[in-house]
């Protein structure tokens, strides 16, 4: 599928999306290598085998909690109070991060509240089009509860096909912004790629986000490699009261469009953050690491670098104006 003919834009080449860097070229061979080892030769620990502990939340306690209230749902999605407005970023809400309802990966946790339990969201904030970041069930389900969906170039374009009303779907190129209430969010670049599908390769836009309300500022990295995009939106919107990182399901195989914890934390020295709340775990076994590393690594890391961490367990609340939540929770997950 090509792109739409609707969409302008610096980062489109012969009807595809692109990164400005040059890319590794992994080839058909070394892609069936990487499959055959998840299917066949998965090594110990990418799953973990005690539950995982979740914090139920519940509406009300969404809506009486004060505002600048950050809860993670689990993998990239998280759930913002911001200048009295819910946001939502990168809905999955399904058992598997797959095209398949009985095939690929599968949840490590139930997530901390149902979909129906959510109050009305001033907006769903979308990264990019995979399926570990692009829930169609969940997007269909708050279609009726959800003002604006906020996406990247051509993802809106896939959401309107789906059903949701074009009139609510927000599409931006990278460096755009759009205001809604007291709340802008800017889309920023990002090094990845896209693709539902065996034809649609990088037939949309992948991109970080800036969200930013009257007092508080924070980055949702979606997925990227590291790139020195992140000191560029650093200097331009910097200083970040919260940066929501990719951190998991990274490889030296795949080492252009995932980061290595230590460049996560280098991203967020990049951005000028606060406090670094490592997303993109605990949820879905998407590499061969163990399922704890990334959160093993970053925690090592910002206790060497004497930087502050939010890790608060799944469910759980942080307030932005204080968002040090260094909870630690995978340890005893993982304890003997």
């Amino acid at each position: 599928m090509q792109t739409t003919t609707a969409h302008v834009s610096p980062q489109i080449h012969n009807g595809r999306f692109r990164n400005p860097a040059r890319m590794h070229r992994s080839g058909f061979g070394k892609m069936l290598g990487i499959m055959w080892r998840a299917a066949f030769n998965k090594p110990a620990g990418t799953v973990p085998v005690r539950p995982i502990p979740v914090q139920a939340m519940t509406r009300t306690a969404i809506e009486t909690a004060p505002d600048h209230t950050v809860w993670r749902l689990g993998h990239s999605t998280v759930l913002l109070k911001l200048e009295g407005r819910l946001w939502l970023t990168d809905p999955v809400f399904t058992r598997r991060a797959s095209p398949f309802s009985w095939l690929g990966p599968a949840r490590f946790h139930a997530p901390p509240l149902r979909l129906e339990d959510l109050p009305p969201l001033e907006g769903v904030i979308l990264s990019h089009d995979h399926y570990d970041h692009l829930d169609r069930a969940a997007v269909l389900a708050l279609a009726a509860k959800t003002a604006h969906f906020i996406t990247p170039l051509g993802v809106g374009d896939l959401l309107v096909k789906w059903g949701v009303p074009a009139g609510r779907v927000r599409q931006l190129d990278w460096w755009r912004s759009i205001k809604l209430g007291n709340v802008e969010l800017t889309c920023t670049p990002a090094q990845h790629f896209s693709g539902r599908g065996l034809s649609d390769g990088n037939s949309t836009l992948w991109c970080s986000w800036v969200i930013a309300g009257a007092t508080r500022r924070v980055f949702f990295s979606g997925d990227s490699g590291y790139f020195r995009g992140f000191k560029a939106i650093g200097d331009r919107f910097g200083p970040f009261d919260l940066t929501m990182i990719e951190t998991g399901a990274y490889d030296e195989q795949w080492p252009d469009v995932h980061m290595q914890p230590e460049q996560t934390m280098q991203a967020h020295v990049d951005l000028r953050g606060n406090v670094l709340l490592p997303i993109h775990n605990g949820t879905f076994d998407l590499a061969f690491h163990q399922w704890h590393e990334p959160l093993d690594r970053i925690a090592a890391l910002a206790d060497a670098q004497g930087q502050r961490l939010a890790t608060p367990m799944i469910g759980q609340a942080i307030d932005l104006a204080a968002p040090h939540a260094d909870k630690r929770w995978w340890q005893a997950a993982t304890a003997r």
